[in-house]
């Protein structure tokens, strides 16, 4: 169809549209040059000073598109980015992880990165990685940190209850960590400390490694949740922890992971799952002569070892004016020496193989070998592309899982929530 003539006073609206937009896109200059604001949630000291060295080293490199550092806030992200998307103050650069993008990207929020992203970039990071931040046929994210979920392990109690030291090539099965957590019961100490404040993330990444998807989608596009045997061998043998063998200290299902540490130091806990990142927590508040190691989390069925992750990524917001210089800091932020620059601050894996191949990642020293051995075996996880992931997991599946991990209700009404009352929710994302 063609467009219909302007009229003069359609023609007049247009061009006083354009001169508004010139002057908004002007109001991020400074004598000629572009800021782009860079919303980070890095959080730890190190990770900070990283983060914002980088963006200074940037500013200093070009002089034509400075980046503005801005503090935000794993706790409240998903609220505080939709407030201002809404709002139209959206950062340019956006911090996010991967299962909080899927309303965004589909809500079209974001800006698709397929066409912005350098070759190099593409190629480093593997497809696996990739398929984190992509939605439907578009890509609205670079997930460049992962965090694989291991055992933080007390070494002198291992030796002491005699059981046998998994390594990344020999993992335990699920029945012999309930058996080794059965064995270091003793004298005042669980075998294991599960922090479960927030369960949901943990069951459904762990349940990977026997097979669990909980989220299946249809001919029809549409998502819908089931919690079949394969789901709930995990989230089993958690229960059978606390409520039948009592290996597992009740007390800490809500507990977030900094809070079992004491505890884990005082050797009231010989095992506590946690992601790998907590390892900087350990190392700098363990009291001297503290005998720790970092043990791969229990494999599934003929030693399975995936398990899901939700990477950090970096976005570019689709109503940010300057999208291709935002992807050219994002690039930059991301090449190789740079992103192993990040994980070490993080203390999480690269998704870059070129990062990840860097010596000063693969030491046996805090356990970063036996991260990097469990890398190849990290996929999506399953709640990635789900819209309405967000609400489900807070109004339905976290006090679903607490009160079925604390034995108040069996697994058929622990069934019945995620699925019945889950695909309520859902459908509500999917008309």
């Amino acid at each position: 169809m063609r467009a219909r003539p302007l009229t003069n006073l359609a023609a007049l609206i247009a061009v006083l549209a354009l001169l508004l937009a010139g002057c908004a896109s002007g109001a991020d200059r400074d004598d000629g040059r572009i800021t782009l604001r860079y919303q980070s949630l890095a959080w730890q000291d190190e990770s900070v000073e990283i983060n914002k060295r980088l963006v200074r080293e940037w500013n200093a490199a070009h002089p034509e598109v400075r980046v503005e550092y801005v503090q935000g806030s794993w706790e409240s992200v998903h609220d505080q980015l939709l407030t201002s998307f809404e709002g139209g103050e959206a950062p340019d650069i956006i911090h996010d992880a991967s299962d909080d993008l899927a309303d965004f990207a589909y809500g079209g929020y974001l800006a698709d990165l397929t066409r912005l992203l350098p070759e190099r970039l593409k190629s480093d990071i593997p497809r696996r990685s990739w398929q984190t931040a992509t939605f439907g046929k578009g890509l609205y994210g670079v997930p460049f940190l992962q965090e694989p979920r291991v055992i933080m392990a007390n070494r002198t109690l291992l030796r002491k209850a005699g059981v046998r030291v998994p390594d990344a090539e020999h993992p335990w099965s699920w029945p012999e960590f309930e058996e080794a957590a059965r064995r270091m019961t003793r004298g005042g100490t669980y075998g294991v400390a599960w922090p479960l404040k927030d369960p949901v993330s943990a069951t459904l990444n762990l349940s990977q490694s026997t097979g669990g998807q909980v989220f299946h989608r249809g001919a029809d596009g549409k998502v819908a949740v089931r919690f079949d045997a394969a789901d709930q061998r995990v989230p089993r043998v958690i229960r059978d922890q606390v409520v039948r063998d009592r290996s597992a200290a009740r007390a800490t299902l809500s507990m977030g992971g900094a809070d079992t540490l004491p505890g884990f130091f005082g050797g009231k806990y010989a095992m506590v799952p946690l992601g790998f990142s907590y390892r900087q927590q350990i190392v700098q508040q363990a009291p001297e002569g503290f005998d720790w190691t970092v043990l791969p989390a229990p494999a599934g069925p003929g030693g399975e070892r995936s398990q899901g992750v939700s990477p950090q990524t970096l976005s570019v917001a689709q109503d940010s004016p300057h999208k291709a210089e935002a992807a050219r800091f994002i690039d930059f932020l991301l090449r190789p020496a740079n992103m192993v620059r990040l994980a070490k601050g993080d203390w999480m894996l690269p998704t870059g193989t070129a990062a990840l191949a860097a010596p000063e990642l693969r030491g046996a020293r805090h356990g970063w070998a036996t991260g990097a051995a469990l890398a190849a075996d990290l996929r999506p996880a399953p709640a990635r592309s789900v819209r309405g992931y967000p609400e489900w997991k807070d109004k339905i599946a976290t006090p679903a899982f607490q009160e079925y991990y604390s034995g108040a209700i069996g697994v058929g009404e622990l069934r019945r929530r995620l699925v019945t009352d889950g695909n309520l929710v859902l459908k509500r994302y999917q008309r």
